[in-house]
C-alpha cells in the first residue's frame, strides 16, 4: 500500500514538473513571437484614428532596446520629406517631433532607422481630408451607342455649388476606338463602361501644402502587404494609400476580415476587341457580376496609371458604386483608357506568372469573359510589408533590372 501510494506521490510530481516545463516553452514560445512582431512593426501607432493637433503617439522599438534610432517621414517614391529625427525606444509624440504633419497633405510612410538602416514595416500615415467629388457629365459613344456617366474633373466637397445644367450641350459623343462594354463590373451592372481616355484635373499637391480639402486628423497604421492564394498561385500586391487612400484601406479590410475567401474571378477578358490585353476581374462572392460587399465606396481620384499589375476598384455606371469587385490589368495597351475612371489603389509585386495563368481559363463566353471553370482566390493574407529603404522605392518583379550577363536568355514575366 506504501508503495502505491509513493508511487502515485511521484507521478502526480512528475506530472506537475513536466506542466511547469510546458508552460515554460509556452511562455518563451509567446516571448519569441512578440519579439519577431516587434521586429517587423518597430513602429505602433497607439491609435489608428489620431484628431487634428492632437497627440500621435507611438511605440518605438521595444523599451529596453539601447540602439541609436531615428526617424524619417518618405513620400510613395520614397524621397525625404521630413527627418531624420534622433529618437529613443519608447513612446513617442510625433506630432511634437514633426508638427508639420498636420500640413500633410498626401499619405506619407513613418520609417524607423536603427544605426542608419531602415528596421521594421513603415507606419502609414494618412490625412483624413475633406472629399474630391467627381465631376461628370453624360456621354454618348460613337454610332448612337448607349449613354453613360462620364468623369471630367473633380472639386472640393468644400467648393461645390449649384451648377446650372446645359442637357443639350452636356451630351458629349466619346471618340474611343469602339463602343463596346467591356471592363469590370460592380453593384447590379452586367459590365463596366471603358470611356476612352481624358485629361483629369491634378489634384496632387505638394505632401505638404495650403489645399481646399479639411484636414480632421491622421490615420496611422502598419504598412502591410496583400498575400492572394488562388487555385492557380499566389499574387503579392502593394497598396497604394499615397494614390487612393480610403480605396486602399477598405481592400485592407475585407482582405483581413476574410471577404475574398473562395472567391471566384468570375470575368477574364484576355483581349479586348483590338487584340490588347485586358483584365481579370474577382470581388463578387455570387460570382454573378452583380454582387458585392452590401456598401458603396465613393470613388477617388487616382494618378496611378492602370498599367500591367494594377489593381482597381470595379464599378457600375455611377462613380459611386464600387464595393468589393476589382480588377488587376493586363497591359498598359489595353486598360490605359480606364485612367480617371476607375480608381487604381494598389500595384502587383509578384505574381505575374499566376495571373497569365488566370487570364489563359478557358472560356465558355468569350463575349461576357465567362470561365468555363472559374479560378478562385482561397484566400487572403496581411503580411508585414518590407522595411522602406530611403531613395530605393519599392518595384514590382517584371521591373526589376536584371543582370544581363547572369540572365541574358531569362523571359519576361508578363501575362499575355
Amino acid at each position: 500500500m506504501r508503495t502505491s501510494r509513493q508511487l502515485n506521490r511521484f507521478v502526480c510530481a512528475a506530472a506537475l514538473v513536466l506542466q511547469c516545463f510546458a508552460l515554460q516553452a509556452i511562455a518563451q514560445s509567446n516571448a519569441v513571437d512578440e519579439s519577431e512582431a516587434a521586429s517587423v512593426f518597430s513602429l505602433q501607432a497607439e491609435h489608428l484614428y489620431n484628431g487634428v493637433n492632437r497627440p500621435l503617439m507611438i511605440r518605438v522599438g521595444e523599451s529596453n532596446s539601447i540602439g541609436e534610432f531615428a526617424l524619417v517621414l518618405l513620400d510613395a517614391q520614397h524621397r525625404i520629406v521630413s527627418g531624420p529625427i534622433a529618437v529613443r525606444a519608447g513612446r513617442v509624440d510625433v506630432s511634437v517631433l514633426m508638427p508639420e504633419i498636420w500640413q500633410l497633405r498626401e499619405t506619407v510612410y513613418l520609417q524607423l532607422l536603427e544605426y542608419d538602416r531602415p528596421t521594421g514595416s513603415a507606419l502609414v500615415l494618412q490625412p483624413m481630408l475633406t472629399r474630391m467629388v467627381p465631376q461628370t457629365k453624360q456621354a454618348m459613344r460613337p454610332g448612337g451607342g448607349a449613354k453613360y456617366t462620364k468623369i471630367t474633373g473633380w472639386r472640393s466637397e468644400m467648393e461645390l455649388a449649384p451648377v446650372e445644367e446645359d442637357v443639350a450641350s452636356d451630351i458629349a459623343t466619346d471618340e474611343s476606338e469602339d463602343g463596346q462594354r467591356e471592363g469590370a463590373v460592380e453593384a447590379d451592372a452586367s459590365q463596366m463602361n471603358t470611356p476612352a481616355p481624358i485629361p483629369v484635373q491634378d489634384n496632387a499637391s505638394a505632401v505638404f501644402s495650403d489645399s481646399e480639402q479639411m484636414l480632421s486628423g491622421i490615420r496611422a497604421y502598419p504598412e502591410r502587404d496583400v498575400e492572394m492564394i488562388t487555385t492557380e498561385g499566389r499574387i503579392v500586391l502593394m497598396m497604394r494609400p499615397d494614390e487612393a487612400p480610403n480605396t486602399a484601406w477598405n481592400f485592407l479590410q475585407l482582405c483581413e476580415g476574410g471577404f475574398y475567401r473562395e472567391v471566384a474571378f468570375h470575368r477574364v477578358v484576355p483581349l479586348d476587341r483590338a487584340g490588347r490585353p485586358f483584365v481579370i476581374q474577382a470581388g463578387d462572392p455570387t460570382a454573378t457580376g452583380e454582387g458585392g460587399a452590401g456598401y458603396w465606396l465613393p470613388i477617388e481620384p487616382s494618378d496611378l496609371a492602370h498599367d500591367l499589375g494594377v489593381i482597381s476598384m470595379a464599378r457600375a455606371d455611377d462613380p459611386d458604386s464600387a464595393g468589393s469587385q476589382f480588377f488587376i490589368c493586363l497591359s498598359r495597351e489595353g486598360t490605359a483608357r480606364l485612367d480617371g475612371q476607375y480608381c487604381a489603389f494598389g500595384m502587383t509585386l509578384e505574381g505575374a506568372e499566376t495571373i497569365r495563368k488566370i487570364a489563359d481559363t478557358e472560356l465558355a463566353d468569350v463575349g461576357a469573359g465567362q470561365p468555363v471553370r472559374a479560378p478562385l482566390i482561397l484566400e487572403t493574407r496581411l503580411v508585414a510589408a518590407p522595411p522602406r529603404m530611403p531613395g530605393v522605392p519599392r518595384l514590382p518583379e517584371w521591373m526589376q533590372p536584371a543582370d544581363p550577363i547572369a540572365q541574358p536568355n531569362k523571359p519576361k514575366r508578363v501575362p499575355r
